[in-house]
């Protein structure tokens, strides 16, 4: 079984009610820690994690991600000079950890930076050279390359205390992380002619199907739309898939079930595509108005368009190495 260690950085300038610095660390799904430049300390999100490596260990990130804090934003000012580039949002991002696999014991180590949201530069550990992305990249490349120090110490990085760290949360965390929680699924509709939609949230962890199935057999392709998962506050996970019923006979609608299926689980949970179990701001119940759903939908699409705006500003809390100099 895979599990790895994920760090994200992120400095950006000139965007409003954000950060300049932003750092977070996630093991498989689960978010470690946080650092941002406003509050200027590094905070566990679990306890078991801040047990797991121990309170020197957080105090040690604190003080790295201040000088992260510096040296990223120094960074960034470089490249906008290096790009012809003054004022405006722009962004620099790290995107680095390590793979463990607990059968094989094979451990991978990566390491990539962008600006403004594109490739720029990323570490090729097993040939021990950075990769230049962009041409404005390459004189770091070279500056990089030369820095045996440096490389040196991405080695030991990601090859022991990455997968150190790795494996003492794994083993601290083993019950939250390894456990199954199944979701509440709900059929919504906006309007009548509106696609149906099945949403599935509250499950853990994130390897999980949803579909449309006809006839208890035969996966629905045509008229369905998946949405994508998203996490929810608590740690857990939403998904949703809408069917076209515009496409489908009234008669033929109990021939429809959505299917939600989930790691480690065996039996599939269904709910068949049935009018007086779709929640909708249009429909009465038998006892009276029904609870309207439209406020649900909305904060769904709300969710999405929030989680597909912080792709922007992906962050971490790192436990990184020291970054050379941009010369």
């Amino acid at each position: 079984l895979n599990t790895g260690i994920i760090y994200f950085q992120t400095s950006s300038s000139d965007v409003p009610n954000f950060p300049e610095f932003v750092a977070v660390g996630y093991v498989d799904d689960v978010q470690m820690g946080h650092y941002d430049s406003n509050t200027r300390r590094a905070v566990p999100k679990k306890d078991w994690i801040k047990d797991a490596v121990g309170e020197d260990y957080v105090e040690g990130l604190t003080a790295r991600g201040r000088k992260h804090q510096l040296r990223f934003k120094a960074h960034l000012e470089n490249l906008n000079q290096r790009f012809n580039q003054s004022g405006g949002v722009h962004t620099y991002q790290q995107m680095h950890g390590c793979d463990w696999d607990d059968e094989t014991g094979e451990v991978n180590g990566y390491n990539q930076y962008g600006y403004d949201g594109e490739d720029f530069l990323s570490l090729n550990l097993k040939e021990q050279i950075w990769i230049a992305a962009k041409q404005q990249a390459f004189i770091t490349k070279l500056n990089w390359d030369n820095d045996k120090a440096m490389m040196s110490h991405c080695k030991y990085f990601y090859t022991q205390e990455c997968p150190e760290n790795l494996k003492k949360i794994v083993n601290a965390g083993r019950s939250f992380m390894m456990r199954t929680d199944l979701p509440s699924i709900q059929l919504l509709q906006r309007t009548p002619s509106s696609p149906v939609t099945c949403h599935a949230t509250g499950f853990y962890p994130r390897y999980a199907v949803m579909f449309w199935r006809k006839d208890q057999e035969e996966e629905v392709l045509e008229g369905v739309d998946h949405e994508e998962m998203l996490p929810n506050h608590d740690g857990s996970f939403q998904m949703s898939v809408d069917l076209n019923i515009s496409l489908i006979r009234a008669e033929d609608w109990s021939r429809y079930d959505c299917v939600f299926q989930i790691k480690g689980v065996e039996e599939d949970l269904t709910v068949t595509l049935d009018k007086s179990v779709i929640l909708s701001n249009w429909r009465k119940s038998d006892g009276g108005e029904r609870l309207m759903m439209m406020c649900g939908i909305v904060l769904i699409h709300l969710c999405s368009q929030s989680h597909q705006n912080s792709q922007i500003y992906q962050t971490s809390d790192s436990s990184s190495f020291t970054l050379g100099n941009y010369q």
